[in-house]
């Protein structure tokens, strides 16, 4: 068990060892001036005429540089430098024909050479990995000083320190490709957005403009120019568009001062071209230890939305003074409404009055006029009456309670009796109605006005059957006022709900108005009304009131 844990744990160094040899990246590699001259300083201090630099990997040892013959490659179970060189110690043999362990090499023996006197130098890394040897022999028997065996070990720590140089070399190479591709993509992304990116070194100087920033600025970054003149040199004004940015206002400094800026705006006038207003954002750059470095911000061109945003307001303005206009005209037309009320109303009953008096007293030609009289002022009063109903209808404050339809529709029949009993009218509501949010007021208006249309223009060869149902239209009642009456051709359905219109070939008198107060009331409510034809003959009504 003992020699199994033994074995892993030499198979793992082995393997942490070769990675280790690998990195160097050494081995079939040319050896470099350096190294070929620490070699022949070996073969000097040693006083022989030969000496090799030797890299043993897992099945080779790779004479890197030789000095006195022409070096090779050769299997690592022939390498006399492989047998010791991992326990990190010098290895001195006068004569390695009389040492039992190299005695039958093959590089004693004479089938590669007929060393006699060797030394060797371990190669050991920082991390204490054995990478190979420095290694001298001789083809006769020699010795060796201790002054010759410490410097032969320094020169071993020379190619050491070499061989690290040139690793660190080359990491710092390829670290160098990795952070210029990384640069380079940097500018290419910088350069590619519309978004402006401008930064600035501690002192806040600019460094760094992008392609947007060059282009909006007419300029490229300019590190000569003081702090204090950022907003004379780039032309960066308050968002009026004239007062010029005092240096604590800004953005790329306030970012170096105070860490961060968020959604700043300010002015562009660039040189050739529209002034463009930008958003802000900017931060401090600050190493992880707390040094600042200095600061980025980057803009975005707002120029659109806020021209965009500027007629939003300039629309709402509009829109609150003609609000404000329309308030002042519903208020008079409240007020004319009421004097409509006393001062043409009254006066009519009088002339009514009076007419009534008239008809007692004359008789022949004398009494038509008088009836047309009459007539005149009976159909002035209706009119005055549907304007008040439509002035009403616009007009009046919309007070939404919880309304039960079937009450409203319970008193609109009452109030219609005489005339649906004139008529043989026949109203109903099959199904019971819904409660609806709505004035009940206008409500009311509203399915009088229908009802007393459908009984109005009745069909001359039928009596009139009306009938008022509701159903779900989304989040809404949906109330269908359907009769069987005349109809309203299609062509004309479109401009039913203007004021003062009349179907085309109707003989029943009317003003136009009912309709027109109908849609009034429904748009105040937030709802729709339409007609359309009632199945079996007749017109249907629908509009929509809330939940």
């Amino acid at each position: 068990m003992v020699s199994l844990v033994t074995g892993l744990a030499e198979r793992e160094r082995e393997r942490l060892r070769l990675a280790a040899l690998h990195e160097y990246c050494l081995l079939d590699s040319p050896a470099g001036d350096e190294l070929e001259a620490v070699v022949r300083v070996a073969a000097t201090v040693a006083g022989v005429p030969t000496a090799t630099l030797n890299l043993i990997d897992e099945n080779r040892q790779c004479q890197l540089t030789t000095v006195g013959f022409t070096g090779g490659v050769s299997a690592r179970s022939d390498s006399m430098c492989a047998i010791r060189f991992e326990t990190g110690e010098f290895t001195y043999l006068p004569d390695a024909s009389l040492d039992p362990t190299y005695r039958l090499n093959p590089w004693v023996t004479g089938t590669y050479a007929n060393v006699r006197f060797y030394a060797s130098a371990p190669l050991i890394t920082p991390d204490g990995f054995a990478l190979g040897s420095l290694c001298v022999f001789h083809d006769r028997p020699g010795t060796l000083t201790d002054e010759q065996i410490a410097r032969l070990k320094d020169l071993a720590q020379v190619i050491v320190a070499l061989f690290e140089r040139r690793r660190q070399a080359r990491i710092n190479g390829e670290l160098a490709a990795i952070a210029e591709a990384r640069q380079r993509w940097t500018d290419t992304l910088l350069d590619t957005i519309d978004v402006a990116v401008v930064a600035c070194d501690r002192s806040g100087r600019v460094t760094l403009f992008n392609r947007a920033a060059r282009d909006w600025h007419g300029l490229d970054a300019d590190p000569g120019v003081d702090p204090s003149r950022l907003a004379d040199r780039y032309a960066l004004f308050d968002t009026d568009g004239v007062t010029p940015l005092s240096p604590d206002r800004v953005p790329l400094l306030r970012a170096l001062r105070e860490g961060t800026v968020n959604h700043v705006e300010m002015i562009i006038r660039r040189r050739d071209g529209d002034p463009i207003q930008v958003s802000v954002n900017g931060r401090a750059l600050i190493t992880p230890d707390g040094t600042p470095l200095g600061a980025v911000v980057a803009m975005n061109d707002v120029t659109l939305d806020r021209a965009q945003q500027r007629v939003i307001e300039q629309a709402r303005a509009e829109l609150a003074a003609a609000n404000e206009e329309l308030r002042r005209s519903n208020t008079d037309l409240t007020n004319f409404a009421g004097a409509v009320s006393h001062d043409l109303v009254a006066p009519l009953g009088a002339v009514g009055g009076y007419l009534e008096l008239l008809e007692d007293e004359v008789e022949g030609e004398p009494r038509a006029w008088v009836d047309a009289a009459s007539r005149a002022v009976t159909r002035m009063r209706d009119l005055i009456s549907s304007l008040l109903g439509y002035a009403r209808a616009g007009s009046a404050p919309v007070r939404r309670v919880p309304a039960d339809l079937g009450e409203v529709f319970g008193s609109v029949v009452a109030d219609l009796g005489a005339e649906i009993r004139a008529a043989d009218a026949e109203v109903t509501a099959p199904d019971p109605l819904p409660s609806v949010s709505c004035d009940p007021v206008l409500a009311r208006q509203l399915l009088q006005n229908l009802i007393a249309n459908a009984i109005k223009y009745r069909h001359p060869d039928r009596p009139p059957r009306v009938r008022v149902t509701a159903g779900r239209d989304g989040p809404r009642w949906a109330i269908t006022v359907a009769d069987n009456g005349r109809g309203i051709p299609p062509e004309q359905r479109s401009r039913v709900f203007d004021m003062f219109t009349r179907l085309d070939g109707t003989k029943v008198a009317g003003h136009g108005i009912g309709l027109s107060s109908c849609l009034r009331i429904v748009d105040r409510h937030g709802g729709t009304i339409r007609v359309a034809d009632n199945p079996g003959g007749g017109t249907q009504v629908i509009f929509t009131l809330p939940d």
